[in-house]
C-alpha cells in the first residue's frame, strides 16, 4: 500500500515536473520571440531613416541642379536683354543721326532754294530797274530783304539784349559781392532798457528817497523809467527814446560816485549829464565822418548825426549802419565809376531825418532833405539820399548806389534784431511755402531770405502756369509770414535733353 503510494507520488511529481518544464520552455520560446520582433522593428526604423536621409539628400542636390540651371537661365537671359538693348539704342542713336543728316540736307537744300530765288529776283529787279543806278537798285534791294527778313532781325535784337542783360546782371553781381566782402563790421543791437550795476543794495533806499521824492525827481529830469526790483546790484532804466536813457545813464552813475542824492542835486547833476552826452553825440558824429571821408560838415549838422548813435533800428544802431553803408557806397561807386564822395556822403546823412523824426511832421527822408539843404549840403547829395526809400525818383546814378547800400547793410543776416533761430525759422518756412506747390521740384531761399528761387518740373507745366505760380507764392507768403522789406519770388522752368553717346 505505502509502495503504491509512492509509485503514485512519484507519477504526479513527473508529471508537475513535466508540466513545469514545459511552462518554462513556453516563457522562453515567447522571450526570444519578443528580441527577435525588437530586433526586426529596429532594422525597419533603421531603415526608413536612412531612407528618409538618402530622400532628403537627393531632394536637396536636385534642388541645388535646379537653381543652378535657374540661375544659368536668368544670367544668360540678363545677357540676350542687354544686348538686344545696346542694339536697339544703337539702332534708335542710328535713326537719329539719319533724321538729323536728313534734315540737315533738306535745310541745306532750302537754303539753296532760297539763294536761287534771292539771286532770280535780284536780277529781276535789277533788269525791271535797268534806269536806276547800280546804287539806288542796291538800296531798293537792301530795302525789299529787310523787310522780308525783320522777324529774324527782330529776334536776333531780343536775343543780343537779353545777353548784354545777363552781362550787366553778372557784372553786378559781382559789384555787390566785392563790397560785401570788403566789408564786415560786428553789429550789437540795442534794447527798450538799460541796466545800471550799483556797488550795493543800499543805494536803492536813497535813489528811491524819502517817500520816493529822489526817484520821482529824477524820473521827471531825465523823462526815463526808473525800475528798482529784488534783482541784486541792478537798477534798470526804461524809456522808448535810447537818447534820455543815455542822459539817464550817465546821470544816475554820476549820483553814484557823488553820494549826495537829492532833488537838487539831481537836477544838476542831468544838466551835466546833458552835456557829456553832446560831448559824446559830437565825438561820434566827428568820428563817423572823419572814418568815412565826408568832410567840412557843419558843426550843428553834426550834432544832428551825432544823435543816431543812440537811435536803433529793428536793434541796429543808425548811426553805425549809416557808416555801414557810407563805406558799401564808396565802393561800389568806385567800381560803377561814379562819385565815391557824393555816394559816400549821401549813405551818411540818408537817415538823418530819424535824430527828430518824432519831433518834427513828415517822414524822415523829408525831413532829412529840409536838414540837409537848411545846413547848405550840395544838392548832388541830397538827391543821392532822398530816393533810397523810392519817395523821390532815382535822378543820379549815386542814388541807386545809396539804395543798393542801404538795402545790403539792412539786410544781411544778424544787422538788425532777428535770431539766429528766427532767421533760419523763417527761411524754412518761405521753403516750405514754395514746396507745398504742385509741380515745385525744390527751392530755395537766398540773400538773406530776400528772395526765394523755385524750381518747377517743364513736363506738367507751361510758361503761364509758371508765372501764375510765381504770383500764388508770392500772395501766400504775404498772408502767412512776417518779414521787413520784400521777398522776390522767382519759378524757374527748364528744360533739358540728355543724350548719351556710346
Amino acid at each position: 500500500m505505502s509502495l503504491t503510494l509512492v509509485f503514485i507520488l512519484l507519477a504526479l511529481a513527473a508529471l508537475v515536473g513535466a508540466v513545469i518544464g514545459f511552462v518554462f520552455r513556453w516563457l522562453l520560446v515567447l522571450s526570444r520571440k519578443g528580441s527577435i520582433e525588437v530586433e526586426i522593428k529596429q532594422i525597419l526604423f533603421d531603415a526608413r531613416e536612412e531612407a528618409k536621409h538618402i530622400t532628403e539628400e537627393a531632394e536637396e542636390r536636385a534642388k541645388e541642379v535646379a537653381t543652378a540651371a535657374e540661375s544659368a537661365l536668368v544670367e544668360k537671359s540678363d545677357k540676350v536683354s542687354k544686348q538686344e538693348e545696346r542694339v536697339f539704342k544703337r539702332e534708335e542713336s542710328l535713326d537719329k543721326k539719319q533724321a538729323d543728316l536728313d534734315r540737315e540736307v533738306e535745310q541745306v537744300k532750302g537754303r539753296i532754294e532760297e539763294v536761287r530765288a534771292i539771286k532770280e529776283r535780284a536780277e529781276k529787279v535789277l533788269s525791271e530797274r535797268a534806269g536806276l543806278s547800280i546804287e539806288a537798285a542796291k538800296e531798293q534791294m537792301y530795302a525789299e530783304l529787310e523787310r522780308e527778313m525783320s522777324d529774324d532781325l527782330m529776334v536776333r535784337a531780343a536775343k543780343l539784349e537779353r545777353d548784354g542783360m545777363e552781362r550787366l546782371e553778372r557784372r553786378a553781381r559781382e559789384i555787390l559781392t566785392t563790397a560785401i566782402h570788403r566789408l564786415g563790421n560786428s553789429v550789437a543791437s540795442d534794447t527798450m532798457a538799460t541796466a545800471i550795476t550799483i556797488p550795493n543794495d543800499d543805494l536803492k533806499g536813497k535813489i528811491i528817497g524819502k517817500e520816493g521824492r529822489n526817484i520821482k525827481a529824477f524820473e521827471r529830469a531825465t523823462g526815463v523809467e526808473v525800475i528798482i526790483d529784488d534783482t541784486p546790484g541792478s537798477i534798470v532804466l526804461s524809456s522808448y527814446d535810447p537818447l534820455r536813457r543815455a542822459v539817464a545813464r550817465v546821470a544816475l552813475e554820476n549820483l553814484i560816485i557823488d553820494g549826495r542824492i537829492q532833488p537838487a542835486k539831481i537836477e544838476e547833476i542831468v544838466e551835466k549829464a546833458k552835456q557829456e552826452v553832446n560831448k559824446i553825440i559830437k565825438e561820434k558824429a566827428e568820428a563817423a565822418a572823419f572814418e568815412t571821408g565826408v568832410l567840412n560838415l557843419d558843426p550843428r549838422l553834426l550834432m544832428i548825426l551825432g544823435r543816431l548813435h543812440f537811435r536803433t533800428s529793428y536793434g541796429q544802431s543808425v548811426l553805425q549802419h549809416s557808416v555801414e553803408m557810407a563805406h558799401i557806397a564808396g565802393m561800389i561807386a568806385e567800381e560803377l565809376g561814379a562819385n565815391p564822395a557824393v555816394a559816400r556822403a549821401g549813405a551818411l546823412l540818408h537817415d538823418i531825418g530819424k535824430a527828430l523824426d518824432h519831433e518834427v511832421q513828415g517822414t524822415h527822408v523829408e525831413i532829412g532833405r529840409r536838414i540837409l539843404a537848411k545846413f547848405g549840403v550840395q544838392e548832388e547829395v541830397i538827391k543821392a539820399m532822398q530816393a533810397h526809400h523810392e519817395e523821390y525818383p532815382y535822378e543820379t546814378l549815386e542814388s541807386y548806389i545809396v539804395q543798393v547800400a542801404d538795402a545790403i547793410s539792412g539786410g544781411r543776416p544778424g544787422a538788425r534784431r532777428d535770431s539766429v533761430e528766427q532767421y533760419i525759422k523763417r527761411l524754412q518756412d518761405i521753403e516750405q511755402i514754395a514746396n507745398s506747390f504742385e509741380g515745385v521740384e525744390k527751392s530755395y531761399a537766398i540773400s538773406a531770405g530776400r528772395e526765394v528761387r523755385v524750381f518747377v518740373r517743364p513736363e506738367g507745366m507751361s510758361d503761364f502756369q509758371a508765372r501764375d505760380l510765381a504770383r500764388q507764392i508770392a500772395l501766400r507768403i504775404e498772408n502767412e509770414l512776417k518779414y521787413p522789406g520784400e521777398i522776390k519770388v522767382m519759378v524757374i522752368r527748364e528744360t533739358r535733353a540728355i543724350e548719351f553717346a556710346r
